[in-house]
Parts: structure tokens; sequence; C-alpha cells
């Protein structure tokens, strides 16, 4: 079994910048891809962003694209969502996940094994 908890959320001004952080514990995860994802208030639980388990290869929604960039620390289990240029839009429960194998080409809810509670990020206009 994998826990995941997110830490880092919190309320931030329009264009203001957060640093979310996942933290792993239960079983090492560096041979796991990581993801990002976010549910906004009404509305389904959407992909932000992923890695691969060594760090070299990632992938993010167009809406983040540029704002956004995910890394990982593996020798301190843990995985990070650097979010700059924050929009209202942003405003959502932030989740990490792992499919639980070093790369998915669908980074979808049914895919993702283990998941965190989430972290609720706030982006006043």
């Amino acid at each position: 079994q994998v826990q995941l908890v997110e830490s880092g959320g919190g309320l931030v001004q329009a264009g203001g910048s957060l640093r979310l952080s996942c933290a792993a514990s239960g079983r090492p995860v560096s041979n796991y891809a990581m993801g990002w994802f976010r549910q906004a208030p009404g509305k389904e639980r959407e992909f932000v962003a992923a890695i691969n388990w060594g760090g070299g290869t990632t992938h993010y929604a167009n809406s983040v694209k540029g704002r956004f960039t995910i890394s990982r620390d593996n020798a301190k289990n843990t995985v990070y969502l650097q979010m700059n240029s924050l929009k209202p839009e942003d405003t959502a429960v932030y989740y990490c996940a792992t499919p639980g194998t070093a790369w998915v080409y669908s980074w979808t809810d049914r895919v993702m094994a283990y998941w965190g509670k989430g972290t609720l990020v706030t982006v006043s206009s």
C-alpha cells in the first residue's frame, strides 16, 4: 500500500505562486509515475500534471502548461507542483495520485491506483 499526503495549499491572490508537496509513505514510489489532479467546485476531477519515475518525462494539461511545473525528489519520496501565475480558475482541491507503474499514457481517474486526500487551493481575483 502507498499512502499519499498533500500539503501546501492555501489562499493566494491572482498572479501569485504556491508550491504543493505530496509525501509518500508505506512503500517507495521511486519506481512509479506520479501525477496531480484537481477538482473545482461543481466540476469533475481533471488531470493537471504528471512525471515519470525518473523525472525525465513530464506531461501537462494545456490549461497549466507554462505556468505549473511538476518535479520529484525520490530520496525524499516526495513530488512537488510549483504553481505560478495563478488564476481564479485554478481554484480547486488538488490531489496527488500514482498508477503504481513507471508510466501510463492515459492519465484518468480509473487508471490511478493510489490517491491522496487533497489540499485546497483558492485563488482570489
